[in-house]
């Protein structure tokens, strides 16, 4: 069942069928380089058991994102809650296959997600957390209408990694 549709895209849930599409974006090692380095098999499907619970949860977790054209699954995107200092926050991210990056499809799904965040959760706020080093990312939640607000060193892999958040927050304009 799809969720989300844009001009160029759809969103469905992921299910253990998209195993495979999930590899070829996060056993990547450029995809990657944020999370320092590629997934082991293990850890691709640990990361689809957490969005499938994440499903069950919240309602809503990382979506597989398709090419309408194709039906191929090129990417995830989707809303995640967040551990952010002492909060949790409700955040949209988003990976990609590198074949199919610098075409716009990160900053299409973003949108998308951030309208249903608003108009379909009631969410007064949403951000992306976002690795300081990963400007590919930063660049799309600036395109996704984000400021940059605060920033937070967050310990992953054995490594400090400075994080930035950007904010979107409702207003008349996306109510």
């Amino acid at each position: 069942m799809m969720l989300l549709e844009t001009d160029r895209l759809q969103l469905r849930e992921l299910t253990q069928s998209d195993y495979p599409a999930l590899c070829r974006i996060l056993q990547d090692e450029e995809v990657m380089y944020a999370y320092e380095g590629a997934f082991s098999g293990e850890e691709v499907q640990d990361w689809l058991d957490h969005q499938l619970a994440r499903y069950r949860r919240y309602g809503f977790g990382l979506w597989a994102v398709l090419l309408k054209e194709t039906g191929e699954v090129i990417g995830q995107c989707g809303l995640t809650m967040q551990q952010w200092k002492e909060e949790e926050v409700l955040e949209v991210g988003y990976l990609f296959q590198r074949a199919h990056w610098h075409n716009g499809y990160a900053t299409e799904a973003a949108r998308a997600c951030k309208t249903y965040a608003f108009d379909m959760l009631g969410a007064k706020e949403v951000c992306s957390i976002i690795r300081d080093t990963n400007t590919a990312s930063q660049n799309v939640a600036v395109r996704n209408g984000m400021e940059k607000k605060d920033s937070w060193t967050k310990h992953y892999r054995g490594i400090d990694m400075p994080h930035f958040r950007y904010i979107a927050v409702r207003n008349r304009e996306n109510s």
